[in-house]
């Protein structure tokens, strides 16, 4: 089995196979309340998965290493050989490929751990990338701070609330670019498509 940090010259990198994960921590005040967040796509592209947890009073950066971890965890939980991390975090990223000492003895055991379930995976790879290609991890981790803290996250299109049965057709209206409902509720990551009712023609 094969786990690469550093992909050699001619390796085989198409697409096929290799699910994406975007993940991101976060605290407010270092230390403070912290959480983390991960989304994971599937080759076709697809969210395949998002995490998300509130971590109680810790660093940024322990934060950073519970989302890689999340989603090292996800990854063999579920069978995946080929994954590709993306994070925003500069220090970790050079952890992880061998670039940086981890002195922390905090940050240390994370690190092997995140080390050694990289290891199971048959291709690994970690990319760093700014803040602004973050952008979804980044809101679940401050969601999960939000939810720690006794806040109610903001709304977005990918979460409207509630519970509802699969594949149900409900009425509502759409105003500003929201949906509303006139009865019934969305659970959180419903997938909606907007059909529009057509008027009928006097005969």
């Amino acid at each position: 089995m094969h786990s690469s940090l550093f992909p050699e010259a001619g390796e085989d990198r198409s697409a096929h196979d290799w699910y994406t994960a975007h993940c991101d921590g976060g605290s407010r005040g270092n230390p403070g309340p912290a959480g983390f967040g991960a989304v994971i796509e599937a080759p076709s592209g697809q969210v395949a998965a998002r995490l998300s947890e509130f971590l109680g009073i810790q660093t940024n950066n322990y934060a950073e290493y519970q989302g890689l971890l999340a989603v090292l965890r996800w990854a063999n939980q579920n069978g995946i050989t080929h994954l590709r991390v993306v994070s925003d975090s500069e220090l970790m990223v050079n952890q992880m490929k061998g670039r940086y000492k981890v002195a922390s003895p905090i940050l240390r055991p994370l690190w092997e751990e995140a080390r050694k379930l990289a290891s199971q995976i048959s291709s690994f790879e970690m990319r760093h990338t700014l803040r602004g290609g973050n952008k979804e991890a980044d809101k679940l981790a401050n969601d999960a701070m939000d939810r720690g803290m006794g806040k109610k996250p903001a709304p977005t299109e990918a979460r409207l609330p509630n519970t509802t049965k699969p594949q149900e057709r409900l009425e509502g209206y759409v105003k500003n670019g929201v949906v509303h409902l006139l009865e019934g509720e969305l659970p959180e990551g419903t997938f909606v498509i907007v059909h529009r009712k057509q008027k009928k023609l006097p005969s």
